[in-house]
């Protein structure tokens, strides 16, 4: 089942790539009327989302790459917990594009990489890691810890 969605997920990231769904909305309009969407580097700035998303950037030098294939199954299995941690997903799959999250941070081959609210880097993986494994680590800092006491406070 997992190599089927595997290679549906796949199968769509060529479109994903490609697809408008409308030329006036800005990805941050978009992320904002789709939390769970995947957007594309090329067209996003990291400062449009400073103080109001979490950045998870998963690089390749290819889509076809198996550990960005591996790291974007992991991430449609929990996607309700990103949301609820107001990540935005992030691809790059193009190094000749030059986005600018792939000037910024400059990777190598596959990098997860994971840019925190304020816009520093908080974590950088040659590797992929699951959602369980990112909500640890989002859940461990300074800022998510005040969201999560305030969150306690309002119920």
């Amino acid at each position: 089942m997992k190599i089927l969605l595997l290679c549906a997920f796949a199968g769509l990231m060529p479109l994903a790539a490609t697809a408008t769904e409308a030329p006036t909305l800005s990805p941050l309009a978009r992320w904002q009327a789709d939390a769970a969407v995947v957007l594309d580097a090329r067209e996003v700035d990291l400062a449009d989302f400073q103080w109001l998303a979490r950045a998870v950037i998963v690089f390749a030098d290819t889509s076809a790459d198996p550990r960005f294939q591996q790291q974007m199954a992991l991430l449609a299995e929990r996607p309700g917990e990103l949301v609820q941690r107001d990540v935005v997903v992030i691809v790059d799959t193009d190094p000749a594009a030059r986005s600018q999250p792939r000037q910024k941070l400059r990777p190598r081959g596959f990098m997860l990489a994971l840019v925190a609210k304020d816009g520093t880097v908080s974590l950088r993986k040659p590797f992929p890691w699951d959602v369980r494994e990112l909500s640890r680590a989002i859940d461990k800092m300074p800022l998510r810890q005040q969201e999560i006491r305030d969150r306690r406070e309002q119920q």
